[in-house]
């Protein structure tokens, strides 16, 4: 089994069972729903589609629903504004005059740094702030010629925006996922941990306690990275936006920064965006976007996702094929030993200690499987951490830890019958193990997990056991 995991969006290109099951039968663990299009109905049927789907363990794959956030759009445009390069022209969401940029609503411009551009569809025409008008209004000047057309996107660098953090429309969506039992929830364009806070609530509030990952595409996100990765539960780089928002030679160098810092807070990174875009409509990839993936592994993802590639192209099952091949390869030449070695400067607590020894002992005692015991999923996630060379078994009675785990990286999640007592933990472990293949009678494994049982958080129990 491949250690990285492959998360895979679901769209027209894929949306049927046959297909689904096959992405299944590639690699693909979890599948992510794009609420940024459809209507609730569309949304619903997504849902409902990967829901009936099996994974080999039995359970279900993961869901990742994805919010749409507050994307910055030109709107309202009946045809596009022609400029020239040195052309002055305002950008607003309060006048509306012949020649100005009308954007989204609810857009405030708090504060504009000295020099600061606005990118308009993907940077294809950028514009140099010239006045700060209003906290609605600002006046430009083109920076080339260009074309400006209504529904594109519209970024703002080095500008420091008052948005909400969630639409109207995320709210509804919110909802929907939680009560179709998304496992993961991914927030767009999120700018400071107190977004964690908003989100939160509103989960708390409906009733349940899913995870939020948050989506690294802004500045301000990147000003902000340690307090947002010690906020969410997980984090993904989303390079599109990413890309726009930054230097693109400065994008590799925040990805390395975004996966080092998560593996430290023992949060799962998602790579995502242009994996294997050029397979969107052929069949094989670039040997770029192999070096790409390669090097996204390298560095330490704990999942590569992949967006058009299968929601809307042309090869959605030749994409997982070859994104696990690439996988495979790059895991091959990787030396996990050396990563339990590495020192940290950070003070280590009892949960990461224990873990950062079980990997460790099942290392230098080549023994092949380190089992954690777990019920919220730290356990394994901590142990995940420390990349061990040992396959990483995480045994839990909850289904919805399970399907949460399965984007971590080396963890196989396994369904077990629920543990009372310390006691317990040896006899579940061994049966498991026996019933699965997984070992021979005799051979070693190191158990990890927490006790008193039940207890978040406490991973503090170390044994090293045979098999019998």
């Amino acid at each position: 089994m491949n250690r990285t995991k492959i998360i895979a969006t679901v769209g027209p290109a894929c949306a049927n069972k046959k297909t689904l099951q096959k992405l299944i039968s590639h690699g693909v663990s979890c599948f992510r729903i794009n609420l940024s299009h459809g209507s609730a109905r569309d949304k619903a049927s997504y849902f409902d589609l990967i829901r009936s789907l099996e994974m080999p363990s039995g359970l279900r794959p993961t869901i990742l629903a994805d919010l749409a956030g507050h994307k910055i759009r030109v709107k309202d445009l009946e045809y596009p504004i022609l400029i020239t390069k040195g052309d002055k022209i305002a950008l607003s969401n309060e006048k509306f005059e012949n020649g100005t940029i009308p954007v989204s609503s609810r857009v405030r411009f708090q504060k504009v740094n000295p020099g600061a551009q606005i990118l308009i569809d993907d940077g294809r025409v950028s514009l140099k702030v010239l006045e700060h008008i209003t906290d609605q209004t600002l006046v430009c000047e083109a920076l080339e010629d260009g074309a400006i057309e209504n529904g594109k996107g519209v970024n703002f660098p080095e500008i420091a925006l008052d948005v909400p953090v969630l639409t109207d429309q995320d709210e509804k969506d919110l909802l929907l996922s939680l009560q179709k039992e998304a496992d993961w929830i991914a927030l767009s364009f999120v700018r400071s941990p107190s977004d964690y806070s908003l989100i939160s609530s509103k989960i708390k509030e409906a009733g349940y306690n899913t995870p939020v990952m948050a989506k690294i595409e802004k500045w301000e996100a990147v000003q902000n990275l340690n307090s947002i990765i010690e906020s969410f539960d997980a984090v993904m780089v989303a390079r599109g936006d990413l890309g726009v928002e930054l230097p693109v030679s400065k994008v590799p160098l925040v990805q390395m920064e975004v996966v080092e810092k998560a593996h430290q807070l023992g949060k799962p990174v998602v790579i995502a965006t242009q994996i294997l875009d050029s397979m969107t409509n052929r069949p094989v990839p670039t040997r770029a976007e192999v070096s790409d993936i390669a090097n996204s592994i390298l560095d330490g993802a704990d999942a590569l996702m992949v967006t058009g590639e299968t929601a809307i192209g042309n090869h959605p099952k030749k994409v997982i094929r070859v994104l696990r091949g690439v996988i495979k390869e790059t895991e091959s030449a990787i030396n996990y030993q050396r990563n339990i070695e590495m020192p940290t400067n950070k003070t280590t607590n009892t949960a990461m200690a224990i873990s950062q020894a079980a990997c460790s002992v099942a290392t230098h005692q080549n023994i092949d499987v380190l089992v954690t015991m777990t019920h919220s999923g730290s356990t394994a996630r901590m142990a995940a951490r420390y990349r061990s060379a040992s396959r990483i078994i995480a045994m839990t009675p909850s289904k919805k830890i399970c399907r949460q785990l399965s984007i971590v990286w080396g963890v196989s999640p396994i369904l077990v019958d629920e543990y009372e007592s310390a006691d317990e933990i040896p006899i579940v472990a061994n049966k498991v193990l026996k019933d699965n293949g997984l070992l021979k009678e005799g051979e070693k494994f190191v158990i990890t997990g927490g006790v008193p049982v039940g207890v978040p958080g406490t991973t503090n129990y170390l044994s090293v056991l045979k098999l019998n």
